[in-house]
């Protein structure tokens, strides 16, 4: 079967969390790291003896680290600052202020030295073992003695000190679950045993972990913020994304030649309007990219998105979800939740089984898991079999195998923008095949897409997998725009 991680726990908001682009694994996980390594300056009671911190970048985090913004996400985890909650808009200027005093405060009291030119330090041709994306923090305290702690930032937002569960949340890990699922085969085996959609058995998990008003709550929670994030990219017709390479917005552009008018405020308001403006298969078309690519366009500009399961693919699940309430008439808060439980189990299926990060396993990872997700979730509130769902996810998979993460510039822009468009088409399209075909008669199992991944990962060149040392990455010259 290849690697499977046994007896791992992952919830649904492991999968999917709220943050800030433009990288789950290169901005969030970073920025993760960075606050659990002040939580651990103070439980091990040396918080108020430091006097200086440094940051030191490895692999991929250090080649991409610029464009990904890195270095700006382990500074805001150290200053005590959460990507949850920030005020996105605030973020130039807190690190503006930062850079002006040459310090920064950790821990709501600690005031400590720090220049970012001199203490950020990305090590462009060393790796640390386990994983690509490493980051070690040092702390000088008094006395010349350094605190060190090393972090590995291993996709979707999920950190690691080495082998040991994810170190950001005490969620994952091993606790016991009612219907524990390693692999499609076993998530198949207890829904057709117990009668369950996939939807059924994720909600019954959940409750090992929280209440079931709790995860409603949550899940639409989390399907607020990505509309918002629609509207806010839908919203912004005209600038240039950060970076060298100023890219276009196209979103914005987009929604004013299909409708006309600007975004309203009341998100119901704006559905009807979307489904009463046109129609036509390129009409639907014109919509599900468009919404996918407002949401990039956001988290290429340190906007909130929702991690799905990475930044760099936070797109095709909202484009996905947001295609099936604006013209499947989908939109109740059921079909919602039952859309993203499904859709998070896929997720994890592909986080044991395989890698959710570019780093390790090229852009298959990251826009290949997300279409696989999304293809899964629309096929389920399609009124999809599970075994359907299973089929939609490995079409979807099928079709992003080798893809590879070839950043231009290590900028989460060009190709990542345009595929996580093309990635929502796919899960749609993966879906009505698996809605219209008979999973008994297939061939390919989601394990076997999964094991092929994974191998696939495991091939792959090194700079094929988020260096900008191949691809598009060599070929594109900077400064021109995605056309």
């Amino acid at each position: 079967m290849g690697k499977v991680m046994k007896n791992e726990s992952i919830s649904v908001f492991d999968i999917f969390k709220i943050g800030v682009g433009p990288s789950s694994s290169h901005t969030l996980g970073p920025w993760r790291a960075a606050q659990a390594f002040v939580g651990s300056l103070v439980q091990n009671g040396v918080i108020d003896r430091v006097s200086r911190i440094g940051v030191d970048l490895y692999g991929s985090l250090a080649k991409t680290g610029k464009g990904h913004g890195t270095d700006l996400a382990a500074i805001l985890g150290l200053a005590g600052f959460d990507p949850v909650t920030i005020d996105t808009a605030s973020i130039p200027d807190v690190l503006e202020k930062i850079n002006r005093d040459g310090s920064l405060t950790l821990s709501d009291s600690s005031i400590v030295a720090f220049l970012k030119k001199e203490d950020i330090r990305f090590h462009f041709t060393e790796s640390l073992p386990f994983h690509p994306n490493g980051i070690r923090f040092s702390a000088h305290l008094e006395g010349e003695t350094i605190f060190t702690e090393t972090y590995y930032s291993i996709g979707g937002g999920f950190i690691n000190r080495g082998e040991e569960a994810p170190a950001n949340d005490a969620k994952a890990g091993t606790l016991a679950l009612p219907f524990p699922a390693d692999t499609a085969a076993d998530l198949l085996k207890h829904c057709r045993e117990n009668g369950f959609s996939i939807s059924d058995l994720v909600r019954r998990n959940e409750m090992a972990w929280r209440a079931d008003t709790e995860t409603q709550n949550g899940l639409l929670k989390l399907w607020h913020t990505m509309v918002d994030c629609i509207k806010r990219g839908c919203s912004t017709t005209t600038g240039f994304l950060p970076g060298e390479l100023r890219v276009k917005r196209r979103a914005g552009t987009m929604h004013q030649k299909l409708l006309s008018q600007p975004v309203p405020e009341k998100t119901d308001t704006w559905i009807e309007m979307i489904r009463n403006s046109g129609q036509g298969f390129n009409y639907t078309l014109d919509w599900l990219s468009c919404f996918a690519l407002a949401v990039n366009e956001e988290n290429a500009s340190f906007g909130r998105v929702v991690t799905a399961p990475t930044n760099g693919s936070a797109g095709v699940v909202p484009a996905v979800l947001m295609y099936h309430v604006v013209f499947c008439k989908g939109g109740s808060d059921e079909q919602i939740q039952r859309f993203l439980l499904t859709a998070a189990e896929i997720g994890s299926i592909f986080k044991k089984g395989a890698t959710l990060s570019a780093a390790m396993g090229g852009c298959q990872a990251e826009i290949g898991v997300s279409s696989a997700m999304a293809a899964a979730g629309l096929t389920e509130v399609m009124g999809g079999t599970p075994e359907q769902c299973l089929m939609a996810a490995e079409i979807a998979m099928e079709h992003h195998l080798g893809l590879t993460c070839d950043p231009v510039a290590g900028l989460v822009q060009i190709p990542c923008i345009e595929r996580n468009a093309m990635g929502a088409i796919k899960a749609v399209t993966a879906s009505q095949l698996a809605l219209q075909g008979d999973p008994s008669a297939a061939k390919v199992s989601l394990d076997n897409a999964v094991q092929t991944m994974w191998q696939t990962a495991l091939d792959m060149n090194e700079k094929y997998k988020e260096t900008s040392e191949g691809g598009l990455a060599l070929h594109i010259p900077v400064g021109l725009s995605e056309c």
